[in-house]
C-alpha cells in the first residue's frame, strides 16, 4: 500500500495532517527536523491508529535536501500517492534589516524545497491509479504584507506554482491543491519573532486540527485553492475588490512593529 508523505509533520498543521490522515488507516511517512519529535509521533499514531509510520529526520531548508528524501524512499521502498508539502516559515523584519542567508533559507524551504520535491515525485505519482499533491500556502500570499514581504511573497509563488501544476497535470492520475490558512494555533508566531502579537492573534486563530481538516477534504475533493475558515476566504476576497494599496496599508499596521 502506498504512502502519504508529509513534510514539517512535527508539529502544527502537519502533525494536524498527520492525525486526519491516520484515521483514514493511511500510512505515513512523515519528514521534519526533530527525530525525537517524530519517534514520540510515530509511537502515538501507530498505537492510536495501528497505521505504520515511518519517519526521516532532515533540515528541508538545506539545498539538495528534497532528494535526500527521494533516496530514502527509494532506498526503502517506499511508494508515495500523497505528497504534502507543508514544511515552510516566516521570518519578521524589514528586508534590508534582516541578514540575507535568514531570507534565502526562507525562501529556499517555502518556493526551492517545493518545488524540488513536486517534480522528483511525479514519476511515482503519475503511476498510480489516483495521487495527490498539497501545498501549503498563506492566506498572506494574497496581498503584500510589509515586514513579511518576502515570506508573502513566497507564499503567493506556492499559489500560483500549484494552479500552474495542476493545470499541466490535467490527463494524468495527480491531483494537485493549495490551501491556504490563515492565523493558526501553531509555532508559526514564535519562530517569525512576532511574540508580542501572539496574545491578538489567538483571538482569531482557527485550531490545527479543524485547519487539517479542512485542507485533506479539499485534497481529496480535487480543489484548486482552499482557503480554511470564512472570515479568511473573505479576507481574500475583499484582496480582489479593494485597491491593493489598502490592504497592504491595514497589513503594514499590523505588522510594522511588535510592541
Amino acid at each position: 500500500m502506498p504512502y502519504a508523505l508529509i513534510t514539517g509533520a512535527s508539529g502544527g498543521i502537519g502533525l494536524a495532517m498527520a492525525h486526519e490522515l491516520a484515521q483514514r488507516k493511511i500510512d505515513l511517512l512523515l519528514v521534519a527536523r526533530s527525530s525525537e519529535k517524530l519517534f514520540q509521533i510515530q509511537k502515538e499514531l501507530t498505537e492510536r491508529y495501528g497505521v505504520r509510520i515511518e519517519y526521516l529526520s532532515i533540515d528541508l531548508s538545506l539545498a539538495g535536501s528534497a532528494y535526500a528524501v527521494l533516496d530514502w524512499t527509494i532506498k526503502n521502498n517506499f511508494s508515495v500517492y500523497i505528497l504534502i508539502n507543508n514544511a515552510g516559515y516566516g521570518t519578521w523584519g524589514e528586508v534590508a534589516e534582516t541578514p540575507l542567508e535568514k531570507l534565502t533559507n526562507m525562501m529556499q524551504l517555502n518556493m526551492l524545497t517545493l518545488v524540488e520535491l513536486c517534480h522528483i515525485f511525479l514519476p511515482q505519482l503519475k503511476k498510480q491509479p489516483q495521487s495527490y499533491i498539497l501545498n501549503v500556502a498563506s492566506t498572506a500570499s494574497y496581498q503584500a504584507v510589509p515586514t513579511l514581504s518576502v515570506y508573502a511573497a513566497s507564499k503567493s509563488f506556492v499559489v500560483l506554482f500549484t494552479r500552474g501544476l495542476k493545470r499541466e497535470l490535467k490527463s494524468t492520475p495527480v491531483s494537485v491543491t493549495c490551501v491556504s490558512p490563515g492565523a493558526t494555533s501553531t509555532n508559526f508566531i514564535s519562530r517569525a519573532g512576532l511574540d508580542s502579537m501572539k496574545e491578538r492573534a489567538e483571538k482569531f486563530s482557527m485550531r490545527a486540527d479543524a485547519v487539517a481538516r479542512i485542507a485533506i477534504r479539499g485534497m481529496f475533493g480535487k480543489k484548486t485553492e482552499v482557503i480554511t475558515g470564512f472570515a479568511n476566504w473573505l479576507s481574500v476576497q475583499l484582496t480582489y475588490l479593494l485597491p491593493k494599496f489598502i490592504p497592504e496599508k491595514i497589513a503594514e499596521s499590523l505588522y510594522k512593529n511588535k510592541s
